[in-house]
């Protein structure tokens, strides 16, 4: 009787740092032939188990047994990849990264690396330059459509188009396992569609073993085989894909509570907001970076009290559309734009268009890299910093703790902005974009990395929030069922 190789293997797992340790001892195992979801709420533990799985938090006595044969190569790193998809342009910890970077040209000289440019590094850094490898790349840049940014630079590179170029780093290593940590948020349908095609491929054809860690649980793609739970800091027993469908709860129709939802609806409104027709007006419109036209001739009008969703393939323009709207975008005081009735570059600073306006994107989460309490994350807000350098009033952390509570953040007021979880990160940039109850809310991609529970959270407060007088929305989602219902008016814009 032949027994099936395990290919990782925890027993009785506990790590060494107090900081790092789950609330029970771990026990996992993947068999050669499985392909695993770790799935849970978010802050339950899912990315703890991974960094244990692969090495990063050392354990006490037993340590992860690793079987990856037919891999010859020696290094756990050599045959595992773990990509966290934090956004990055260069390493997972670009300290000089700043929320403007994106759209400031100034930046840009014959030294920055493209995206093909670095993508031929990592090629030639992952192994010998043989002709199969030649083609495992062309294979990867063909099913991901990625032809179009190798001249790109990466510093332009969208959210979702960041997503495909740290994949494709990865799969040039040709790793025996391939950990991923939500892969499939800030891709538009296609792309999504893309990269279940393409791991499905690499699982059958290839001594791949892919593990996903996932908050959206309706993402799991058809080749995972096993599911792994894990919430409140436990690890529980792995089912069989099938058994984790069936047995899984559904989410309730509603989450943000009766009380709650009163409050915001009865919050006190500013005696200094604008109360005007044309929140925002662009008249034709254009972006151009280099060669690349990123947005043509646009018209755009957005009233007081629309709420609008756009869409679009990654790359389309969606975030530059709303760098311009919030003035991070250099280019904007060159183009025909009014916001609240006041046309661009007639005298207004930043601070009083940013004064009036919530926001968060994938770009704003990137660039709070300080590790400051939640709660001053919250209240920079008010101050429209990225980071806090004015003192808030005892009724400024009221306001912060009653955003934080509207989240279901409560306790975590005092914790270290990044020692929380990715998900619950969102939720406190969240609450940072609503603290100061401003007249137009600016979404971008919102539900990035939440859990389903949060999801719906979310879209409850958004609702909620924009039933009040004199409030704007503009959102961006790859996905329509993100839609909250309170979405009246939708613009997809086309790559260019």
């Amino acid at each position: 009787m032949t027994t099936t190789q395990a290919i990782i293997r925890i027993q009785n797992g506990v790590c060494r740092m107090p900081k790092w340790r789950m609330a029970e001892p771990v026990n996992f195992e993947t068999l050669d032939g499985e392909h695993v979801a770790i799935v849970g709420p978010n802050g339950g533990g899912k990315s703890m188990l991974a960094d244990i799985i692969v090495g990063r938090h050392p354990l006490l006595m037993h340590d992860p047994e690793y079987n990856f044969s037919p891999s010859t190569k020696k290094l756990v790193s050599d045959n595992i990849k773990y990509i966290t998809f934090r956004d990055t342009y260069g390493g997972d910890n670009d300290k000089t990264y700043y929320l403007q970077q994106r759209w400031n040209q100034m930046e840009i000289d014959e030294s920055t690396p493209t995206a093909g440019d670095k993508l031929e590094e990592a090629f030639n850094m992952a192994g010998e330059d043989t002709p199969e490898r030649r083609e495992l790349q062309q294979h990867i840049y063909d099913l991901f459509n990625m032809r179009s940014l190798l001249d790109k630079y990466i510093i332009l590179l969208s959210s979702g188009e960041l997503r495909k170029f740290k994949l494709a780093t990865a799969l040039f290593a040709d790793p025996r396992v391939l950990i991923m940590d939500n892969p499939f948020i800030g891709l538009d349908a296609e792309t999504r569609d893309q990269l279940k095609v393409l791991l499905t491929t690499l699982a059958n054809e290839r001594n791949l073993q892919i593990i996903l860690i996932l908050s959206k649980t309706d993402d799991i793609p058809d080749f995972i085989t096993h599911v792994v739970e894990v919430k409140d800091m436990k690890v529980y027993p792995k089912v069989t894909l099938k058994e984790y469908l069936d047995s899984r709860e559904p989410v309730p129709a509603h989450i943000l509570s009766d009380e709650n939802a009163k409050q915001i609806i009865d919050l006190p409104y500013n005696n200094d907001d604008y109360d005007v027709d044309e929140v925002v007006k662009m008249n034709h419109v254009s972006i151009v970076y280099g060669k690349r036209t990123i947005l043509k001739s646009l018209d755009w009008t957005v009233h007081n009290g629309e709420h609008w969703a756009l869409s679009g393939q990654n790359g389309a323009g969606k975030s530059t559309l709303l760098s311009l709207v919030c003035a991070d975008n250099p280019q904007s005081y060159a183009c025909d734009i009014t916001l609240f009735g006041r046309q661009r570059g007639t005298g207004e600073s930043i601070w009083d268009i940013k004064k009036h306006i919530g926001y968060v994107s994938p770009e704003m989460h990137r660039a709070y890299h300080r590790d400051m309490p939640a709660i001053n994350v919250v209240a920079s807000g008010l101050k429209d910093s990225v980071g806090l350098y004015v003192k808030p009033t005892g009724d400024d952390i009221e306001r912060c703790k009653f955003w934080m509570d509207v989240f279901g953040l409560e306790g975590k007021e005092t914790a270290p902005f990044l020692e929380i979880s990715s998900g619950e990160q969102r939720l406190v940039l969240l609450a940072r974009a609503f603290v100061k109850d401003p007249e137009l809310i600016i979404l971008d991609e919102p539900l990035h990395g939440l859990d389903n529970r949060n999801r719906r959270l979310v879209k409850d407060v958004i609702d909620t929030f924009c039933k009040r007088r004199n409030k704007t929305l503009i959102m961006v989602s790859h996905y329509r069922e993100e839609y909250p219902s309170c979405i009246d008016h939708e613009m997809k814009l086309i790559k260019h």
